[in-house]
């Protein structure tokens, strides 16, 4: 293959990095750098990755080695470039392709971030940073066709003048594994190409159209299965058909990474324990079957999101969560996941997660959310757990009945993540939270939050986390950032009234 191909595909820092290879650490990228030089946040959250020959990054972000797979099995050469590198491809690219899970910071938790600092997060600072570079400007003058798409594609339709002006030509939104060969085929024929591509139902790929990555993906991720049955409305995820990608094409994927020396790895799908599933009902077998091929190969092993009826309905069913954790003790000593609480509000719940407490009735959320913490704090599974404030509809009561269920939750290892509503899935046409919309009892939620988190994180950080010696340099910065944040915390609330009390 050409050791500089026609089409490059790359993303900014924050992306391009494998985050001290503890993948919620990205997390920190969301946030403005605070109480510390920018390039101290930057390496706390997105260092370096290894470069291999001529910027080619070991590994690289999941949906960048996808949007490569599919071209490579188009027929087209294509090459994953770290963004310090690309200087070497400004006179041989005729397309560059760029990828983001939140290019302008709109998306969760940068923009509560944003919101309560009033500074602009590290990652929409460094994006810009990327499409201003003399690499970018130069390789544009050239009649590059520039190709961005992600998770984040939405957020173009907010930024019309930085599409303008960075001369982006075409915006992909959705699954792009069957439309991005032709359309790239188009941009290096010299044929026009539409500015903004929405992937469609009927556009969305089968299992059999989505290629398997050919390169390793950071941390070791991959992906189990596509789409989510909830239907919780303020997600974009349900809007797609539900898949389960074969085990067998998952430890393919698994085996690249391993190969290339990453010996960890990340389950990803928008609830790992529904793999293979009956609706939302979890089922033992293929649960158990993905776990112990897993690791076989894996030294470490992470799932990115669970939800909470899930883990109690495993639990009470099966007694799966114990029996996974009894395998994954035998290598680690602890579990990491996402899991989304959203909202204590039972009224709130049955209009925009009717099935987010599903097989139990939504009237019991408090009682599936308890269970399920309980259920992860016996069992060493340390979940980040978020919480929306702001949507459409929440009233007082459900704000209300948000702080009780925080207290009935205090008692439980985790870290509590409140995010802003940001308008997306069924309820895209709806406003962003915005700061004028802030209520007292909105500050008393993110209080509560703050003082959950901070206690456990000390704990996490220092017995599980970052444990490790090797880590010692890294623990000391974060437990300096929580020393600084607890002291300015305390300096606001004393001017609260609203918190003296908290």
């Amino acid at each position: 293959m050409n050791l500089k191909p026609e089409v490059i595909i790359t993303t900014d820092r924050t992306m391009m990095s494998n985050h001290h290879r503890k993948e919620f650490l990205g997390f920190v990228a969301t946030g403005p750098a605070i109480g510390m030089p920018e390039k101290i946040w930057l390496w706390i959250s997105s260092p370096k990755p290894k470069i291999l020959d001529d910027g080619e990054p070991l590994e690289a972000p999941y949906g960048l080695r996808k949007v490569e797979a599919a071209l490579l099995k188009s027929g087209i050469e294509t090459k994953v470039v770290d963004p310090a590198y690309l200087n070497h491809y400004i006179e041989t690219t005729k397309v560059l392709m760029i990828g983001h899970h939140d290019f302008f910071a709109y998306g969760p938790p940068s923009n509560e971030w944003w919101l309560l600092t009033g500074k602009e997060p590290i990652n929409r600072i460094s994006f810009a940073k990327l499409m201003e570079s003399q690499a970018i400007r130069r390789m544009k003058k050239n009649g590059v066709k520039i190709i961005v798409g992600g998770p984040a594609a939405w957020q173009w339709l907010y930024e019309r003048e930085k599409w303008k002006k960075w001369g982006v030509d075409s915006v992909v939104d959705g699954e792009s594994e069957k439309v991005i060969g032709k359309l790239v085929e188009r941009a290096l024929n010299g044929e026009e190409i539409p500015s903004y591509v929405y992937v469609g139902i009927k556009d969305v790929p089968s299992l059999e159209e989505i290629p398997e990555i050919v390169k390793p993906s950071v941390n070791g991720l991959v992906e189990i299965m596509r789409g989510c049955p909830r239907g919780c409305r303020f997600c974009s995820v349900t809007l797609r058909p539900l898949r389960f990608i074969p085990l067998e094409k998952i430890e393919r994927e698994m085996l690249v990474n391993v190969k290339a020396g990453i010996k960890s790895g990340l389950l990803h799908s928008e609830d790992v324990l529904l793999y293979g599933a009956d609706g939302v009902k979890p089922k033992e077998e293929p649960i158990m079957k993905l776990h112990e091929m897993a690791l076989r190969h894996v030294e470490d092993l992470g799932w990115s999101h669970a939800s909470m009826a899930a883990i109690r309905y495993a639990q009470e069913k099966y007694k799966l969560i114990s029996k996974i954790m009894e395998m994954l003790k035998t290598k680690q000593d602890f579990l990491g996941v996402e899991v989304g609480l959203e909202t204590g509000g039972l009224e709130l719940a049955k209009k925009i997660m009717p099935a987010k407490s599903a097989p139990y009735p939504v009237e019991k959320w408090h009682e599936t959310v308890e269970e399920a913490m309980k259920i992860m704090h016996e069992n060493d599974v340390i979940p980040a757990v978020t919480l929306i404030i702001g949507m459409p509809e929440e009233t007082e009561e459900d704000l209300l009945q948000t702080l009780e269920l925080l207290d009935k939750i205090k008692g439980y290892r985790s870290l509590i993540v409140p995010m802003m509503f940001v308008p997306m899935g069924a309820l895209k046409n709806k406003e962003f939270y915005k700061k004028e919309m802030i209520r007292d009892l909105h500050i008393q939620v993110l209080y509560k939050t703050y003082r959950h988190s901070i206690y456990w994180a000390k704990e996490i950080v220092r017995k599980s986390y970052l444990k490790s010696p090797t880590y010692l340099p890294l623990r000391g910065v974060l437990e300096f950032f929580m020393w600084y944040v607890e002291n300015k915390v305390e300096k606001i609330v004393k001017e609260l009234p609203t918190l003296r009390s908290a």
